[in-house]
């Protein structure tokens, strides 16, 4: 059956997944002179990056170093650019 690690990191991975699809949406939705205007990689640029994210993260390990940098291209949106964007809504 089961082990209680492996349901955890089953867990883990499903809410990275969740994390990485909602900054892929909040991006998409975002104006694209939002983005110019908060001094930032364009609109085209950060969806790019967060599709390749999601697709990699869950294509990849978690512990993968390539895995490890697709969570942290989505961890930049959301400490970085989102705030951003945010105040100038």
């Amino acid at each position: 059956m089961f082990g209680a690690s492996a349901v955890f990191w089953r867990l883990v991975g499903l809410a990275v997944l969740g994390v990485q699809v909602y900054a892929l949406v909040d991006a998409a939705v975002r104006p694209a002179a939002a983005y110019t205007a908060a001094n930032r990689w364009t609109k085209t640029g950060w969806v790019t990056v967060l599709a390749l994210s999601l697709v990699i993260g869950q294509a990849l390990s978690l512990f993968s170093f390539i895995g490890l940098a697709a969570l942290v291209a989505t961890i930049v949106y959301f400490v970085d650019v989102r705030p951003a964007l945010q105040r100038l809504s």
